[in-house]
């Protein structure tokens, strides 16, 4: 799974995916700094590996990841190829979800200004630039395919019909400005003609409200009107100094941990960043725990036990048998899996199994 990092120029995006990605590379002060995608991956944060470490010894541990895309700024005037609008428009189309970088912060670390590209700081007015240039690629995208879309539903193909009628259902919303995701589909075909079409404004946003270093917490005005806006869209807004964090992210654990306390911190705000962006994606984890490696799988939430499976090796889910399951707290109440067998809590599940977060699975397949 990938989000993208997107926000206007010299809003510190660039700094946060360094953090993200512990990158040791320096900013440069400029828009369109970068000038194409760099990707990384970031661990999510999980108490439970080491829970469960602690009662299967391993030899490593493996926690799940997300994939972050650092998208060059975007300018007013993008969707129409303003600046290097079109290009960087399309990099957004391919993640499926996104992460909106929003200046609150007044000065650069040291003191000294940094220009904003609209002269001043608004967050929300940041926010209403990101998403009506995002908004209006979209409105051109369906614009185009409509007529293509009627010629093809012509021929009565079911699929063909269902894509004109979402495609003539979501123009007027995206009229309006309003994100494509607002629109509200019943019939499953059209669903999922919705879900193909790669929409930009279909994605979900998580707003990272980048602070200065003397309001860790997002208490500003700004955040505050950041964090209402975030709530009235149904998202949520996270706070982080992206300057400190990438400071933490360079720091070995034990002077990682000094820095942390010194600023009355429990953890990194990117560990919440990425746990929000994990949820915001729809996400959630099962476990599978060996002598080699603890580690923990990435899927959907709803997903069956095969198509767990699937995550490990494609293979598993076209001969899954049946999976042998316990819960996390399992290990930890009753210490061993012998334990959890003989207190009757080891579960036996077949293909119908729906997955639980916090499952720690072993799978019989036909190899």
């Amino acid at each position: 799974m990938e989000a993208g990092i997107v926000g206007l120029p010299n809003v510190g995006k660039s700094t946060l995916f360094n953090a993200l990605t512990k990158a040791n590379a320096l900013a440069a002060n400029y828009p369109f700094a970068t000038i194409e995608p760099n990707v990384g991956v970031v661990p999510i944060p999980d108490d439970r590996l080491e829970v469960i470490q602690r009662y299967i010894k391993t030899q490593k541990v493996v926690p799940a990841s997300l994939r972050l895309v650092d998208i060059a700024g975007i300018v007013k005037g993008a969707a129409t190829g303003e600046g290097l609008g079109n290009k960087f428009l399309s990099h957004i189309r391919e993640v499926d979800a996104i992460v909106q970088v929003v200046r609150c912060f007044r000065k650069a670390p040291g003191g000294e200004d940094i220009l904003h590209v609209s002269g001043s700081v608004d967050p929300l007015r940041d926010i209403e630039v990101i998403n009506t240039e995002l908004v209006l690629a979209d409105l051109e995208s369906v614009e185009g395919s409509l007529s293509k879309a009627e010629r093809s539903a012509k021929s009565g193909d079911k699929e063909a019909v269902a894509r004109f009628e979402v495609l003539k259902k979501v123009k007027p919303v995206l009229e309006a400005g309003t994100p494509a995701r607002a629109l509200k589909l019943d019939d499953p075909e059209q669903q999922r003609q919705f879900r193909q079409m790669g929409l930009i404004t279909a994605k979900r946003v998580l707003y990272v409200m980048n602070v200065d270093e003397d309001d860790l917490l997002g208490e500003s005005d700004e955040c505050k009107r950041v964090r209402e806006f975030a709530a009235s869209q149904g998202s949520e807004a996270v706070p982080v100094c992206a300057k400190i964090e990438c400071e933490l992210g360079m720091m070995a654990d034990g002077e990682r941990q000094e820095m942390l306390e010194a600023l009355g911190l429990k953890e990194p705000a990117l560990s919440s960043l990425s746990r929000a962006a994990y949820k915001l994606l729809g996400l959630q984890s099962y476990f599978t725990a060996g002598e080699k490696e603890v580690r923990a799988w990435t899927i959907p939430q709803g997903a069956t036990a095969p198509q767990a499976a699937g995550v490990i090796h494609t293979d598993f889910e076209k001969g899954f048998i049946r999976v042998e399951v316990y819960s996390v707290a399992d290990l930890e109440k009753h210490k061993s899996e012998k334990a959890i067998k003989e207190a009757g809590r080891m579960r036996i599940e077949g293909k119908d199994y729906v997955m639980r977060d916090s499952d720690v699975c072993h799978f019989l397949f036909n190899g």
